[in-house]
């Protein structure tokens, strides 16, 4: 079982910067690949970014320049580093991870508001 805890989420202006983490505990060391998923208000949830266990990066289109995700495995902890955000990236924000034998788990998600 591996437990995931996203912090870092609020209120910014456009063109401000969040950084949001995801804490992983439990069977951490099973941790394969994860995850940043968002969802809007009244729309899908969506993914964000990839990052896998040999550190290779994914972005949606959307978020390619402005996000960066990483992962610093001494601490079990995933980062989503959010640039130049745009009232578009208002959203709760999910952490996902597989396991080694591919189980996924979620966070609880953390909310980001951008707005002046």
């Amino acid at each position: 079982q591996v437990q995931l805890v996203e912090s870092g989420g609020g209120l910014v202006q456009p063109g401000e910067s969040l950084r949001l983490a995801c804490a992983a505990s439990g069977s951490s060391v099973s941790i394969t690949t994860m995850n940043w998923y968002r969802q809007a208000p009244g729309k899908q949830r969506e993914w964000v970014a990839t990052i896998t266990r040999s550190s290779s990066t994914f972005y949606e289109d959307s978020v390619k320049g402005r996000f960066t995700i990483s992962r610093d495995s001494g601490e079990n902890t995933m980062y989503l580093q959010m640039n130049s955000l745009k009232p578009e990236d208002t959203a709760v924000y999910y952490c996902r991870c597989l396991d080694i034998v591919g189980t996924e788990y979620w966070g609880q998600g953390t909310q980001v508001t951008v707005s002046s």
